[in-house]
Parts: C-alpha cells; sequence; structure tokens
C-alpha cells in the first residue's frame, strides 16, 4: 500500500503540470486586457500600455509562460493584479471558508443521500421508494443557483429562520456558522444527494439478492444485523468511488452559490477575478483547488481498497 501511495503522489505532478499549463494557456485566449482594469477606464493608452509593462503582459507567451513555470518552482503563484497581494495568501485565507461550506454540504450530501437509498431499497416497489425516488429526481432536476435563490426567499425573507447571505468563522460562534453556512449546503447538496440516493439504492438491492444475504437471513439473524453488518459495507464501496467527484462538484459549485450568498470563499474570488481578468488569482486558485482535488482522489482510493479486501495494489 505505501509504494502504491508513493506512485500516486509521483502521478501528482504531471497532472498538476498539465493543468497549470490549460489554465494559463486559457488566460491568454479570454478576450479583454487585465491592464486596462488595473489603470481604469479613464486611462490614457499610454497609461494603460505602461500598465502592461509593468504587469509584463507585453512579453511574448512563452516568456510569459517560462516566468510562471519559474516562479512556480519557488512556490510562487505570483500577485493579484487588482489587490497587490500573493495569490498564495488570498487563496489560503479564504480556503478554508469554502472548504467548511463544501464539507457541510458533504456531510448533508452522504448522510440523507445513502439513508434515504437504503430506504428506499429495503422498501422497494411501495409509496416509501416512489416517494424517495421522485424527491432524489427533484433534486437532480434543480440547478443549485435557482435552490438558493428560492430558498433565500422562502426561508430568509418571508420566514427570517436564517440569514440570506454572509458568513461567521466557526471558531467565533459555531451556532451563527450554522445558520449562515446551512442555506448554501442545501443548495449544493441537493444535487448530489439525489444522485447519491439513486446509485445507494441500486447497489442495496444487487447486494440484497447475494447467496450471502440469504445465508445470513437463512440462519434468522436480524434484518437490521444482516443490513448493518453484511450489505452496508458493500453498498459502501461504489459511493466511496464517487465520494471524490461529488466533493469536486461541491467545490466547483460553489462559485455560483458563494456569489448568491455573498460568502467571502475561494468561489467567490475566482469568479470576480475572472470577471475583471485578475489571471494570476485564476491560475494560482485553479492550481491548488486541483492539488486539493488530487489529494481528496488519492485518500478516497485508500478507503476503498479498505472497505474492499479484494481489492490489491502491487507493492503491498
Amino acid at each position: 500500500m505505501i509504494a502504491y501511495v508513493i506512485r500516486r503522489l509521483l502521478y501528482v505532478i504531471p497532472v498538476l503540470f498539465i493543468v497549470s499549463l490549460i489554465s494559463f494557456s486559457l488566460m491568454q485566449l479570454v478576450p479583454g486586457d487585465p491592464a486596462v482594469v488595473v489603470a481604469g477606464l479613464s486611462a490614457t493608452p499610454d497609461e494603460v500600455e505602461r500598465v502592461r509593462e509593468q504587469l509584463g503582459l507585453n512579453e511574448p507567451f512563452y516568456i510569459q509562460l517560462l516566468s510562471w513555470y519559474g516562479n512556480l518552482l519557488q512556490g510562487d503563484l505570483g500577485t493579484s493584479f487588482l489587490l497587490g497581494r500573493p495569490v498564495v495568501e488570498v487563496t489560503v485565507e479564504r480556503l478554508p471558508v469554502s472548504l467548511s461550506i463544501a464539507l457541510y454540504a458533504l456531510v448533508l450530501t452522504l448522510v440523507f443521500g445513502i439513508v434515504l437509498g437504503i430506504i428506499a431499497a429495503l422498501r422497494q416497489n411501495t409509496w416509501v421508494d416512489q416517494a424517495v425516488m421522485t424527491a432524489a429526481l427533484i433534486g437532480v432536476s434543480l440547478p443549485n443557483f435557482w435552490l438558493g435563490l428560492i430558498l433565500i426567499v422562502v426561508f430568509a425573507v418571508h420566514l427570517g429562520w436564517l440569514p440570506s447571505g454572509g458568513y461567521v468563522d466557526f471558531r467565533e460562534d459555531p451556532w451563527a456558522w450554522l445558520r449562515a453556512t446551512t442555506l448554501p449546503a442545501i443548495s449544493l447538496a441537493m444535487l448530489q444527494m439525489g444522485l447519491l440516493a439513486r446509485i445507494t439504492r441500486s447497489t442495496m438491492l444487487e447486494v440484497l439478492r447475494q447467496d450471502y444475504i440469504r445465508t445470513a437471513r437463512a440462519k434468522g439473524l436480524p434484518e437490521h444485523v444482516v443490513v448493518g453488518k453484511h450489505a452496508l459495507k458493500n453498498v459502501m464501496i461504489p459511493v466511496i468511488t464517487v465520494i471524490g467527484i461529488i466533493f469536486s462538484l461541491l467545490l466547483s459549485g460553489s462559485v455560483v452559490i458563494e456569489t448568491i450568498f455573498s460568502i467571502p470563499g475561494v468561489g467567490s474570488l475566482l469568479g470576480s477575478a475572472i470577471l475583471r481578468r485578475d489571471y494570476p488569482v485564476i491560475q494560482g486558485g485553479l492550481l491548488l483547488v486541483a492539488t486539493m482535488l488530487l489529494l481528496l482522489n488519492l485518500l478516497v482510493d485508500v478507503l476503498y481498497a479498505y472497505f474492499d479486501p479484494r481489492v490489491r495494489y502491487d507493492g503491498d
């Protein structure tokens, strides 16, 4: 297992190289000139050209690329054109905010998705099964930004139960953090919750038809032991394989959700940087998020091996 983990860590390097190359190249193709944004709309052509020279935007593509990789090898992701601060600093500063909401949404997805999927499978072809699958279909069909707006109108405007936006650090006030992040987390989780419920249901139905489940029931074991001890562990195998995908989708969806709920996370930072052509923030932010997701996928693979003893890696 150790050899496998080391090999996977080595694979991260070329993947990050490709991600950084793609993100850097895409920035060169995006219309608009960040020098105009930095200099201001009232700036003269000479002033814009002076800013472009200061930012190094007048250099050829390959010179800018080599400079980007040279700084990257030193752990320098550049400096924000508009904020005037290092990209690493502004991104890491906002990363805990996005992670807290994404993890909250992931917990909601796993708990409700797995539980509802198991209930639907155990009550197959009943009104419970139909109700759960209908709710899952609705959750899959709703765009998260539309759901976020509806939740704001219902729970913040009309009922006044939860705030319509903003963020409170968990360390300052856990209850205020929970109230501030519940609506964004639900908006992010609803789609993934529906998908996970359907996956869990289909997997549970397949597992319940296996011979060892029939044998366990024939021995007279209680149903909760059959389901909880014998079936659930095998149901978790496909669930674990999609956790990395689910978490990456939750993070990617945070760009819109953080903007709607006025949350100062990485998503809103990247959204603002895209609108204002802040290339270093976009490139550095994407690279940091990609690194985090690659490490998460590695963790998922290790958990997969733990839950499925049939999985064996070379070098174990």
